[in-house]
């Protein structure tokens, strides 16, 4: 257990205590992926879904989802967020949405939960707009791409 830091020393769970660390600058870039059938795929595009338009309200849905993070995230801490953007594409060949979150603060922790929470919470709100016609819709390869800042400086995915 010693190799991880969410554990205390009689092994229960606790929030790692980072009053200590520096605040530095933080970015993290999360990426995923929704995949649709063609009819879905063209309701998307040309915003013929009933619920409305799908991307915009993604990525209003994606946003919302990064500042809330620390409410549905068990050890997460609450941080305050300097900003989150959220790219998302349609991609013909694979009949995909493809959205990209990326977050930053200054603070003395990370904000990869954030921008892996805004990615879900935007693939989730694509499945959510979409489910009434399709329900085969699958959620793949949420994953981090890019982290900065903090004592472990930089990670990016090969």
């Amino acid at each position: 257990m010693a190799d991880f830091t969410h554990f205390n020393e009689n092994g229960r769970a606790k929030m790692v205590d980072v009053s200590e660390k520096a605040d530095t600058v933080r970015t993290a870039v999360a990426a995923g992926r929704v995949i649709v059938n063609a009819e879905t795929f063209e309701l998307i595009r040309s915003g013929g879904m009933k619920k409305g338009d799908v991307l915009s309200v993604a990525q209003i849905g994606g946003i919302m989802g990064a500042k809330r993070t620390s409410e549905i995230i068990p050890m997460c801490h609450p941080i305050m967020i300097s900003g989150v953007d959220i790219d998302i594409s349609l991609c013909e060949e694979s009949h995909s949405v493809e959205i990209v979150a990326t977050t930053k603060c200054t603070g003395a922790t990370g904000v990869e939960m954030e921008a892996l929470t805004a990615v879900s919470v935007a693939a989730l709100t694509v499945y959510d707009m979409c489910k009434a016609v399709q329900r085969d819709i699958e959620i793949t390869d949420i994953r981090l791409l890019k982290k900065t800042g903090g004592k472990s400086g930089v990670f990016e995915r090969k």
